[in-house]
C-alpha cells in the first residue's frame, strides 16, 4: 500500500471542506430562522401575560412591555367575578366534548373504505375526489346558514358540531395512514374470520393512534378556536362559547350588560388588561392540552403523508 492510498481526516481535499462549511453555515442560519420565527410566536403572547397582571396606570401608559409593571391580579378578579366569562367557557368545553369525538369517528370511518384499493371498493377515486373538492370550494355564507336555519340548530349547541362533523383535511391525512398499514395484517386477520368491522377497530384504530391523536389535536383547536359561528349561529350572547365572548370584549366592551358592582370594579383597572387577561385565560386550556398530545403531532402528520 503507498503513502497516497490513505488521508488522514485533516488533509481531506478542499472541496469536502467546503462543503462541510457551506453545511454549517446553512444549519446556522436555519436555526437562527427557525428561534426568530418561535419568538416571534410567543413574543406577542407574553406581552398579553404581562399586560394582564400590570396595574392600569402602567397598561395605559405603555410602560409594559414583557414583565408586568405594578404587578396586580385585579383584572383576573374581576374576570372571575363575571358569570358570562364562565358560561361561555362552559360552552366551548361542551362543544369539545361533543365535536372531537364525533370529528374522530366519522374521519375513521370514512377514511377506511377510501383507503382501499380500487378492486375492492369500485368508486373509490370518485368518493374521494368529493370530499377533496369540499376543501377548495363551498357553497357560501348565505347557503351554509339557510341549511343550518331550515334544521332547527340555531341557537343550539348543535349549530357549532355538526355543521363541521365531518373534516376532509383529516379524512386525507387518516386516508393515507391507513394505506400505510401492510396489507398482510389486514389479510392475516381475514384468514381468521375477521370482518371489515373488526378488522377496523381491533388492528387499523390501535396501530393509528399517533395520527389519531394528531387529527384530535386539531379539532379540539378547531373548536376552541372558532368564534365566527358562534356570533352568526347563536342569537342570544348568554350561549355563545368562549372564543366569541371574547372577540365582543376585545372589539366593543358592552358596559349595559354590567351591574353597578362590574362597573365599580371595573374602574380600578384598565380594559387593555382585562381584554389581556381573558384572551390569556382563552388560551390558557390549548396551551395546558398541547404538549400532551404534541409528541403524537410529528409522527403522526408524516406517517400519513408518505403515500397518495
Amino acid at each position: 500500500m503507498t503513502s497516497r492510498s490513505f488521508q488522514p481526516a485533516d488533509h481531506a481535499p478542499p472541496s469536502f471542506r467546503r462543503a462541510g462549511k457551506r453545511f454549517d453555515w446553512f444549519a446556522f442560519a436555519n436555526s437562527a430562522f427557525l428561534i426568530a420565527v418561535a419568538l416571534l410566536c410567543i413574543l406577542p403572547l407574553i406581552h398579553i401575560i404581562a399586560l394582564s397582571f400590570s396595574s392600569s396606570a402602567a397598561a395605559a401608559s405603555g410602560y409594559v412591555k414583557l414583565w408586568p409593571v405594578d404587578f396586580t391580579l385585579a383584572s383576573y378578579e374581576f374576570t372571575a367575578s363575571r358569570s358570562a366569562f364562565w358560561v361561555s367557557m362552559l360552552t366551548s368545553i361542551q362543544r369539545i366534548a361533543m365535536g372531537t369525538p364525533l370529528n374522530l369517528l366519522l374521519t375513521i370511518l370514512v377514511a377506511y373504505p377510501l383507503s382501499k384499493a380500487t378492486e375492492q371498493f369500485r368508486f373509490r377515486l370518485v368518493y374521494a375526489w368529493i370530499f377533496f373538492l369540499t376543501m377548495l370550494f363551498n357553497g357560501g355564507l348565505i347557503p351554509w346558514y339557510i341549511t343550518i336555519k331550515q334544521l332547527g340548530l340555531l341557537d343550539s349547541i348543535w349549530a357549532l358540531v355538526l355543521p363541521g362533523a365531518v373534516p376532509a383535511f383529516s379524512i386525507v391525512l387518516l386516508l393515507n395512514f391507513f394505506r400505510a398499514v401492510p396489507k398482510e395484517m389486514e389479510e392475516s386477520a381475514v384468514i381468521d374470520g375477521a370482518s371489515q368491522w373488526t378488522t377496523l377497530w381491533r388492528i387499523y384504530v390501535p396501530i393509528s393512534k399517533p395520527a389519531i391523536a394528531t387529527l384530535a389535536l386539531f379539532s379540539m383547536v378547531e373548536h376552541w378556536n372558532s368564534w365566527f359561528d358562534g356570533l352568526i349561529l347563536m342569537g342570544d350572547p348568554s350561549h355563545y362559547p368562549l372564543q366569541s365572548y371574547i372577540q365582543t370584549i376585545v372589539v366593543q366592551m358592552n358596559l349595559g350588560s354590567m351591574s353597578m358592582e362590574e362597573l365599580k370594579n371595573l374602574a380600578r383597572i384598565s380594559d387593555r388588561t382585562l381584554k389581556a387577561s381573558q384572551i390569556f385565560l382563552g388560551s390558557l386550556p390549548i396551551i395546558a392540552v398541547y404538549p400532551f398530545l404534541q409528541r403524537f403531532f410529528v409522527k403522526g402528520i408524516v406517517l400519513g403523508s408518505v403515500k397518495g
